[in-house]
């Protein structure tokens, strides 16, 4: 039995996305705005504030298609975004610990919707973050979502 062509192909584009790691972007110096389509001319959806994690998934030109933290998706230009890294705690009081250990002391408590810059990449679970007053220590991963 032979399976048609657009199966194969098919297959092999699934094979090929399901091992890409998620990418994210962070909004730049100014609030981007979303649209419902690749152009200035689609409908705005709604304004997402500086600083704010982005997963981008896809890119057509200047344009990229992102989900925001609800989940959303939308259409935003490339160049309002940027290659710095930050997350948003999505948990209530967030412990951030001193060192990457659940039995370490806090550094600090951040709540849910607090955006934090990444540090250094998650390893073991753990993501090295600091709050903009300077703070800094390790988040759990599963405690923030932009990774």
């Amino acid at each position: 039995m032979t399976f048609p062509r657009f199966l194969i192909s098919l297959s092999l584009m699934l094979a090929a996305t399901s091992s890409h790691a998620f990418d994210f972007k962070t909004v730049g110096a100014a609030p981007v705005i979303l649209y419902d389509a690749p152009s200035t001319k689609g409908g705005k959806l709604y304004v997402v504030p500086r600083g704010a994690p982005l997963e981008v998934v896809l890119a057509y030109g200047d344009w990229l298609k992102v989900r925001d933290v609800g989940g959303e998706l939308a259409w935003t230009e490339a160049k309002g975004l940027s290659a710095k890294h930050n997350v948003i705690v999505r948990v209530a009081n967030a412990k951030v610990r001193a060192t990457a250990e659940d039995n370490a002391s806090p550094a600090f408590t951040a709540d849910k919707g607090v955006l934090l810059e990444v540090l250094e990449p998650a390893a073991n679970g753990w993501i090295k973050v600091r709050h903009r007053d300077g703070l800094s220590g390790y988040v759990k991963s599963t405690e923030v979502w932009g990774i």
